[in-house]
């Protein structure tokens, strides 16, 4: 391309017009004086991006595309890369190798001094055409949002967040029963925002509840794995918090709790903290006897047992810190029973609170959001779809967006949530996929403000926390699992952590707009090969398990699980008891602690040197299938020896996905295939807020 006419190009590309004759939105309205008149080129192509532009230099007519920048000088022929029917460009050849000639037999349009240039030619720095990127098939046109000039030079610097994983070629082999819509509310900024008060309100209630009745923190992730576990038995309407759960005690926080009853017993290193821990456990016990209504035999037991313990301690200065770990483990099974005893009834009206503090409050905010806004069952087989709602949306309020370097920050009457720019190309992608009722993407910066807040408001907002609930396999062992045993689809996923763009996850009724199949334990595939990482609570891995034998016993189609859960041995839990045991059990692996690695649950917002952590236990790999499923994707030694290689944590890593622009890939990179190229948004020159 000559120098004027790289020079120019910027200029006639935004004179453009769209399809419809009208500027873009973006930008004010042009005036009959300054109008160009339109493209004299077919719908089909001006739809796919192409206008014909004029070279200066070369001083004939050439054709532009501002979806991919690419530019002939032949009339461009459809079929050889439509980015509204193939956006990723999957079914395209390759469109840069070095060699000038398209798979269509087209030329690349070049400028005379690259094709021969002289020693005095002076090559002037390249100007380059910002592409513009539809917002929808069906409606061509710029983003809602832009990135300010400024914002460019720090999208072009190196990242530092991670980026997400993007595998959305791989097609399912997940196949389902048709069913109707889901009949959930649809999300609602409103809404979620006073969710998001009521279920800070109760984590607080429940704190000051622990602390006033039993003097003590609540055990860490106690309150998020009593969400998970109510949620196996809630047959309430609200996707969060629990409100019809039969029994109203939940026997995870029950557990939990007493666990930590009379004091919470942390893991000793040394001597020292051996014998203060041991002082306070009989301080403790002997504290609570005294101020509780105890039986007259437990009073007299755990008071000699603690004063027997504290005469030792104040005798015997040269113990090691095994004899004080022994005298502690004597002291709690001794005191223990008698401790238990009187902290039940107080331990269960905690839960019981709780639990109905929940339930009132599910019930205002169904009031609040049913103000604010079947067909019988089908029995044929189609691939698995994302949840649909019956009750469509309202007219949604403003959110705004605006970036901090690599972050995007969306903000909705002060409530601020945040996600890297890769994720934040992620959702867009998945929205894209997936949802049918906002082609023009009115909607989106709302229902991804919602579902950042909904999933803040699962795991809390402390450092880390809920973050190992929401980790995921690393990248190479999903690779492994597709190519060696066909899985395209995760059981347990959110639209933030999923590899696939089918998947299971919490929230039918946000995630369903960025490609969920809805929960996990109501979705009933026929055949398909599946990967299962669930969250570590044990009711919620029972009720995993259960599903899976009910539908691998109904199917005769090929049907395959792969399930990934912790190996706990001490004590066992009951999943991994079950699914030892069963018939469908064609191959069990185990990965040793600290020889494996996951990728972090808070992936959309953590630092790129915090994307793996090394699991502090070992993981269970349990092949169930079906007699069909083990026929089509058996477990074999090379199949079995590839997944172990996959398995091996890199020394090092790249990024999965770029930051927003084009992006050099390099090629040993692991996070992200060649064949998916990168959805990067595009900066456009004003930054565009708020969005309605």
């Amino acid at each position: 391309m000559s120098n004027d006419s790289q020079g120019s190009v910027k200029g006639e590309a935004a004179m453009m017009l769209s399809p419809s004759g009208s500027a873009s939105s973006q930008g004010p309205p042009l005036s009959p004086s300054t109008a160009t008149k339109p493209p004299e080129l077919p719908d089909e192509l001006v739809q796919a991006g192409w206008a014909k532009c004029w070279s200066r230099r070369e001083n004939r007519p050439y054709y532009f595309n501002r979806f991919t920048n690419q530019s002939l000088w032949e009339v461009p022929v459809l079929g050889q890369h439509d980015v509204i029917s193939d956006p990723l460009g999957l079914n395209a050849a390759p469109a840069e190798g070095g060699d000038s000639t398209l798979g269509n037999g087209q030329r690349k349009r070049r400028s005379s001094e690259e094709q021969a240039a002289g020693p005095n030619s002076v090559k002037r720095a390249k100007v380059n055409v910002e592409p513009t990127t539809p917002i929808s098939p069906s409606t061509p046109g710029v983003k809602p949002w832009s990135s300010a000039p400024e914002e460019k030079q720090a999208q072009s610097a190196t990242p530092t967040t991670p980026s997400p994983v993007l595998k959305f070629f791989i097609v399912t082999n997940a196949v389902i029963r048709e069913h109707p819509p889901a009949n959930h509310l649809p999300p609602h900024p409103e809404i979620e925002l006073q969710r998001a008060q009521l279920v800070t309100k109760l984590r607080q209630h429940y704190h000051e509840l622990c602390h006033q009745r039993e003097g003590i923190d609540p055990p860490r992730e106690s309150f998020n794995r009593w969400l998970l576990e109510r949620k196996v038995i809630d047959k309430g309407h609200d996707p969060l918090l629990p409100s019809d759960c039969d029994p109203v005690i939940s026997p995870s926080m029950f557990r939990e709790v007493m666990n930590d009853i009379p004091i919470r017993l942390s893991r000793i290193k040394y001597k020292e903290e051996a014998r203060k821990l041991l002082f306070k456990y009989a301080e403790a016990a002997k504290k609570m006897i005294d101020s509780r209504n105890a039986s007259p035999e437990s009073r007299k037991v755990v008071k000699w047992n603690a004063e027997d313990t504290m005469s030792w301690l104040r005798r015997d200065h040269s113990a090691s810190k095994e004899d004080y770990m022994d005298r502690l483990e004597h002291l709690r099974q001794q005191c223990g029973p008698h401790v238990a005893a009187v902290a039940k009834d107080s331990v269960e009206g905690i839960c019981s609170k709780i639990y109905q503090l929940s339930a009132d409050y599910s019930r205002r905010l169904r009031q609040t959001h049913l103000k604010a806004c079947a067909s019988p069952q089908q029995s044929r087989l189609v691939y698995c779809y994302p949840v649909r709602l019956v009750i469509p949306s309202p007219p949604l309020p403003r959110v705004e967006l605006h970036f901090e370097n690599d972050m995007a920050c969306l903000r909705f009457r002060g409530e601020m949530v945040k996600v890297n720019r890769g994720h934040f190309s992620k959702l867009e992608l998945l929205y894209r996929y997936s949802c049918i009722d906002d082609p023009r993407f009115e909607k989106f910066l709302s229902r991804v403000w919602c579902l950042l807040k909904r999933y803040q408001e699962m795991f809390g907002s402390g450092a880390n926390e809920g973050t190992g609930l929401q980790g995921a396999l690393p990248v190479a062992v999903f690779e492994a699992l597709n190519r060696q045993f066909g899985v395209s689809f995760e059981c347990f996923a959110s639209p933030l952590n999923c590899y696939f763009k089918q998947f299971c996850s919490a929230f039918p009724d946000i995630d369903g707009f960025f490609g969920s199949r809805g929960p996990f334990l109501s979705f009933s595939p026929v055949s398909g090969s599946f990967e299962a990482n669930p969250p570590f609570c044990e009711e919620l891995m029972d009720a995993m398990v259960k599903h899976f034998e009910e539908l691998l016993d109904q199917s005769s189609e090929p049907l395959s699980f792969i399930v990934f859960v912790p190996e706990w041995r001490d004590p066992v839990t009951p999943a991994l008891t079950r699914m030892e045991a069963s018939r469908f059990l064609r191959h069990q692996l185990s990965i040793p602690a600290y020889e494996h690695e996951y990728r972090s649950g808070s992936q959309h917002t953590c630092k790129r040197e915090e994307m793996y952590y090394r699991a502090v236990h070992g993981t269970a790999v349990l092949f169930l299938q079906n007699d069909a499923g083990f026929a089509k994707w058996a477990p074999t030694p090379e199949r079995m020896a590839e997944l172990m290689a996959a398995y091996r944590p890199a020394s090092s890593r790249t990024s999965s996905l770029s930051s927003p622009g084009p992006a050099h890939i390099a090629p040993g990179d692991r996070d992200f295939s060649s064949d998916c190229p990168s959805p990067a948004p595009v900066a456009h020159p004003q930054l565009l807020s708020t969005y309605p």
